[in-house]
């Protein structure tokens, strides 16, 4: 079984990493001051001196100089201001907007974002996680979730999501939809139980409201039938009518009125899917919908309820993935594996999904990275930089005095043999 790869580097590790090669890189130049020294104090007891002194002199000379380029980055050498040193602080906002501009046009692009997600199974790797999710990436993928999760409470965030949410169900076309959806549970036999709550519904609705039907029927009846009391009669007969009918409906299931109810189902599926004023009519009743500020409310609390059930399940996802909600997770990622039409259908949302942030959100994205790098002072970009880049950097010195010194050597090399 393959070992877990190596988490990255944490800042005070690195800054520890850089410090390490910095005097490694410093001691290697002290080394070579000394052997400079020495060699000088020795070149005339023989020649093999000198070769050695011209090594130390030119790998001085290149490690100051590699020095001075490396420190002239992040800093004045020696705390002089020379010009053209301090680089990286000097130009901190314009390295902030390079970066955004960078982003801008190599990631948050569109076509881009949905070409490289096009060779991303995205589903396929979350089903073999949700099936067989490894413990130590259980830890730290709850970790991660619940960072982001409890970073999640700012209101702005909230209303992100819930104007997200509100133009996507906006821009589905919800009459086609229903009609599918519909007509499939037409197909599967599911609309029965609904007939059954129905007329289950009425009986019990014309049981609890007998008085009030009953008051109907005799302000209907005549005059005459008032006075010789059969109103009452008739409403009795009427109800047990009813009653007998509701009866019959619910024990035969083929009675004339289910066939009529399943009839009109039907027909109501179909004008959903083709016809035109019905789509209209569900549409508008979407719209006026969406702008109910009781929906925005739903979702807020939606939210706050999706967010608050993830935070507890993440802080424990041992205990969440022995529950059901853990094997009801292994099933679907099982599915996910086996059904090939379910993860296209999964792969093309999320492609979708995320293009869209990218049209969306990009110009914010973009903001939000260039003004974040503006905000910083000097001494954090110069850290931040320092400690991603710095252990390179060091190396260049140990190899800038290295190279000069197989320089000097060759030179000197040449001028005795010459």
């Amino acid at each position: 079984m393959p070992s877990p790869a190596p988490l990255p580097a944490r800042p005070h590790d690195r800054r520890g990493t850089v410090r390490g090669m910095r005097i490694i890189a410093t001691g290697l130049l002290l080394v070579m001051a000394a052997v400079y020294l020495a060699a000088r104090l020795l070149e005339h007891r023989h020649s093999g001196w000198g070769y050695l002194r011209a090594f130390a002199e030119a790998a001085m000379v290149g490690g100051l100089a590699d020095w001075f380029a490396v420190t002239a980055l992040f800093r004045h050498p020696l705390g002089l201001p020379i010009p053209h040193t301090a680089i990286i602080p000097r130009n901190k906002d314009r390295i902030g907007d390079s970066l955004a501009a960078f982003l801008r046009s190599n990631f948050l692009v569109p076509q881009i974002v949905a070409r490289r997600m096009g060779r991303i199974d995205l589903a396929a790797g979350l089903g073999r996680l949700l099936a067989r999710p490894p413990l130590e990436g259980r830890k730290r993928s709850g970790k991660l979730v619940a960072a982001l999760l409890e970073g999640a409470a700012d209101e702005r965030l909230a209303n992100m999501v819930k104007s997200a949410a509100v133009r996507q169900i906006g821009a589905v076309e919800i009459g086609p939809l229903l009609g599918q959806l519909l007509d499939a549970a037409i197909a599967e036999q599911r609309h029965r139980p609904v007939i059954d709550g129905a007329i289950d519904w009425i009986g019990r609705t014309l049981d609890a409201n007998q008085g009030m039907f009953r008051k109907m029927i005799s302000e209907r009846a005549g005059s005459i039938l008032r006075w010789t009391g059969l109103d009452e009669t008739v409403a009795t007969k009427v109800l047990e009518g009813l009653f007998k009918m509701l009866a019959d409906v619910a024990d035969d299931p083929h009675h004339p009125l289910r066939d009529k109810a399943e009839e009109g189902l039907a027909r109501l599926a179909w004008r959903l899917q083709h016809d035109p004023e019905m789509q209209a009519r569900v549409a508008r009743f979407r719209d006026s919908a969406l702008e109910n500020p009781a929906l925005g409310a739903w979702l807020d609390g939606l939210w706050e309820s999706a967010r608050g059930a993830l935070l507890n399940a993440v802080h424990d996802p041992d205990e969440v993935m022995a529950g059901r909600l853990g094997e009801a997770l292994r099933n679907f990622g099982d599915t996910l594996q086996r059904d090939e039409s379910l993860r296209r259908s999964i792969n093309r949302f999320a492609r979708r999904a995320v293009a869209s942030i990218a049209v969306n959100y990009g110009d914010a994205i973009v903001s939000l990275v260039s003004e974040t790098v503006r905000r910083w002072d000097t001494g954090t970009v110069t850290s931040r930089l320092e400690n991603a880049v710095g252990r390179d950097l060091q190396y260049i010195r140990v190899n800038g005095t290295l190279v000069g010194g197989l320089v000097g050597l060759a030179i000197h090399a040449f001028d005795v043999l010459a």
